[in-house]
């Protein structure tokens, strides 16, 4: 007995000897984005860094020289490499005693820092549809993204990121690129030929205080103090505990409740009697017929005809967008689910359930709060082949269960400073060209305050990097929402003239205009090849220094009053102004004394635009493209670059 005993210690010590011999208890260790794949920026100075054994010597070999260093009692040491010209593949060595890792495959170009909320971490995935050509030809090993890991961290900013590699683009992984910041690589890329890197850290509802370092949030208080309680872990534990028990408590009794699932015949199988169901026409919202249906469980369901040369063939069903959750069934088989509202609602057919002549199509839809249906102006369709079936018109409905409306989570993760330490801290020491924001709408509700916190994050970024005024450009909310058939006030359009007054007082920012790509009905408008189109155009101008390219719309700088007539004049007319489609000018209104504004007639005349109208004698303000959703805002310059909403006053 006391051999084996003996026998088993030997065997256990071997094994522990063995294991902290491996890689894996290596003491040398790089951060994630420094990398196999990675892009360097080219024409600075380099930080490469990371750990080691305390006091160890560091070696890299890079480009056939070879630089040193010593690490610190707490391990960490960090490399200055001199500026170097694009170009590569390079590999690179990094050694610390018997250690060694080899880098490969490494680019020297343009880096740019992509950050925002859900419009800029939208990935290529779900704008697939309108630009198939663009992902089929995306093939190209000097366009690069390091997508950012999402996490928080309220008590310290971090040294590295938990997980991430350097992915190039090609039609299966750009599908996970930003799209915004995809093709605005792509133009710069095309335009000097030289490796574009993208480091992608974004977060979907994100407001602009969860992007910004405790010290800059200082000047915010209410900010600052709500970081400070979000320090505490139990805190957080407390918070989504509960709301991890009520959510699931309310699902547990929708399903309970909901008829569609109590009866011997699911309300999912085709041929089931609909003799009580009512009835409603698809997409809209089904408080507007039935307020007596409410929030929780509706199904719906609608037979449709295939022709004989279509049946068993694979589809695509399309059913826009759903409010809010949704679970689809064809012909009683399961096709699809999709959570929450914003996705876009794409589903494939298999081959073989699609029957000749009468198919069946079932959506049982939850709706959590507010009204629920389907999104107006969206495509509701079965595409076999190049036929597509319509879906709109006449649905059968009925209410499986009634539920209260479910109070919203908690999305701790939004909350002051937590990105800042977990997603930017970390990427700072890295060296760039310049960053790209698209943020906004999670901070429309107090828009004033948006003029001081965007200035301030620039500030803040800029300082962290310490690489001087690095361009900033940022793209201003486009339009979004119901339009309005009388002058009002919007939150949107106060937050648009934030960030158009950031443009104008902070050196170095470019702001792409995005008023005509927005969709009434999506605050996830897909047109984003055009707005990563015009970032490149301000990045060719302040970036790259294109001294004598237009980059910009019309902006708004003064204006005079004489008569009855405002004249307005602007910068960045580039060739000229237009109305674009050859129409009246549209959008402009005008207001006397007492404030109220009426739609106003507008023209060009030279590079100024004329307003006026014959209800106001003595006019002294005047507003442009001043909603939510400016549908019909056409003032553009000759370079087909729209002007910015603006307004005269500062009521």
């Amino acid at each position: 007995m006391k051999i084996k005993l003996f026998t088993a210690k030997k065997f256990w010590l071997s094994i522990v000897i063995l294991l902290f011999s491996l890689p894996n208890f290596a003491q040398l260790r790089l951060p994630k984005l420094v990398s196999d794949g990675m892009i360097l920026q080219r024409d600075v100075k380099l930080n490469i860094w990371g750990w080691a054994k305390s006091n160890e010597a560091i070696t890299i070999d890079f480009k056939g020289k070879t630089y040193h260093t010593v690490a610190n009692a707490a391990g960490e040491w960090k490399i200055i490499l001199p500026e170097q010209k694009a170009g590569g593949p390079f590999e690179m060595q990094v050694k610390s005693g018997k250690e060694k890792i080899t880098l490969h495959d490494i680019l020297i170009g343009d880096v740019w820092f992509a950050s925002g909320q859900s419009n800029m971490e939208l990935p290529m995935r779900r704008v697939a549809p309108i630009y198939e050509d663009e992902i089929k030809t995306s093939k190209c090993t000097f366009i690069r993204q390091f997508f950012v890991p999402q996490r928080y961290n309220f008590k310290q900013p971090e040294k590295d990121l938990s997980t991430g590699q350097w992915i190039s683009a090609d039609p299966e992984t750009v599908l996970d690129f930003s799209a915004v910041a995809y093709f605005f690589a792509r133009n710069i890329y095309e335009k000097y030929k030289i490796p574009v890197g993208i480091i992608n850290a974004s977060l979907g509802g994100s407001p602009i205080q969860s992007w910004m370092s405790e010290e800059a949030l200082k000047e915010f208080p209410s900010y600052y103090q709500e970081a400070q309680r979000f320090k505490n872990d139990d805190l957080i534990r407390e918070i989504e505990q509960k709301d991890n028990e009520r959510i699931a408590e309310w699902y547990r009794n929708l399903r309970q409740n909901d008829e569609g699932f109590q009866k011997d015949l699911p309300w999912f199988v085709p041929n089931i009697d609909t003799s009580d169901w009512l009835t409603m026409n698809i997409p809209g919202y089904w408080s507007n017929k039935y307020p007596e249906i409410q929030n929780g469980s509706v199904w719906f369901r609608k037979k449709v005809e295939i022709p004989s040369r279509l049946a068993g063939k694979p589809a695509k069903l399309i059913l826009g967008r759903i409010v809010d959750a949704d679970s689809v069934y064809l012909n009683g088989k399961f096709v699809g689910t999709t959570s929450y509202q914003y996705p876009p609602r794409r589903y494939e057919v298999p081959a073989n359930l699609l029957r000749e002549d009468e198919n069946e199509i079932v959506v049982r839809i939850i709706s959590n709060m507010g009204k629920g249906g389907f999104v107006p102006d969206k495509l509701y369709a079965l595409i076999i082949d190049n036929d597509t079936i319509d879906l709109s018109g006449e649905w059968k409905m009925k209410q499986g269960a009634k539920m209260q409306p479910l109070a919203g989570q908690t999305f701790v993760r939004w909350e002051p400073v937590g990105l800042h330490n977990a997603m930017v801290a970390p990427v700072t020491p890295y060296r760039i060209k310049g960053f790209l924001w698209y943020q906004g709408e999670a901070n429309a509700d107090k828009p004033y305050e948006y003029r001081l916190l965007l200035p301030k994050l620039i500030e803040n970024w800029r300082v962290e990097w310490n690489q001087g005024e690095l361009p900033f450009l940022f793209v201003q909310l486009p339009n979004y929402g119901p339009p309005v058939s009388e002058p009002s006030e919007s939150n949107w359009a106060v937050l648009r003239e934030s960030q158009l007054m950031t443009l104008k007082k902070v050196p170095k920012t470019g702001m792409a205009v995005a008023i005509d790509l927005g969709e009434w009905n999506d605050i996830h408008p897909l047109r984003k090849k055009d707005i990563g189109d015009r970032l490149a155009l301000l990045a060719q101008k302040i970036a790259y220094g294109e001294k004598n390219l237009v980059s910009s719309g019309p902006l708004y700088t003064s204006m005079e009053v004489k008569g009855n007539v405002i004249w307005i004049d602007f910068t960045e007319i580039g060739s000229g102004l237009i109305a674009k489609g050859n129409l009246p000018l549209k959008e402009f209104a005008i207001a006397g004394a007492n404030k109220k504004f009426v739609w106003a007639n507008a023209e060009i005349v030279g590079n100024s635009v004329k307003v006026w109208s014959d209800k106001i004698e003595k006019p002294v303000a005047v507003r442009y493209a001043w909603a939510d959703n400016p549908e019909n805002a056409n003032l553009y310059n000759k370079e087909n670059l729209p002007a910015s909403p603006f307004r005269t006053d500062n009521w």
